[in-house]
């Protein structure tokens, strides 16, 4: 199993928070007889705002040196999963749990706007001191 992002724990209790069910701490996937493990799935309980959404929620802290290999790492990993969920449940969306400093930084560049639109890149845009979404892109 992989090592869970810094930021793991922060957008766990963001998400409770916000009203989400943490179902699966890791969501793991299994296709053609391999194995992935997308950090979190979670759901919104029937009723509530977003009455019974299922999500899957791949969490990136961009803390390397270079945003940009964070960026193209978040995409790759974005795209597997995004395939394999689509085929095995493609009920459950993905969403991509970044802090707001890579919002405002890399994201709101036009590398990470076409990245965004080119990838339909979903987004939980977190503030890693307070512990709460700040912003879903969908």
């Amino acid at each position: 199993m992989p090592q869970r992002d810094i930021y793991h724990d922060t957008v766990v209790e963001a998400l409770v928070i916000d009203g989400w069910k943490i179902t699966d701490d890791p969501l793991w996937l299994s296709y053609g007889g391999r194995n992935v493990y997308v950090d979190l799935g979670a759901e919104m309980p029937i009723g509530a705002e977003k009455n019974g959404q299922k999500i899957a929620v791949e969490i990136k802290s961009f803390v390397s040196v270079s945003d940009l290999y964070d960026l193209e790492l978040s995409l790759g990993q974005h795209e597997l999963y995004k395939g394999i969920l689509e085929e095995i449940e493609p009920e459950r969306q993905l969403f991509v749990a970044i802090p707001e400093f890579a919002y405002d930084g890399i994201f709101s560049e036009p590398i990470g706007v076409l990245v965004i639109k080119r990838a339909n890149l979903k987004l939980i845009v977190f503030d890693e001191n307070q512990k709460r979404i700040v912003k879903w892109i969908t």
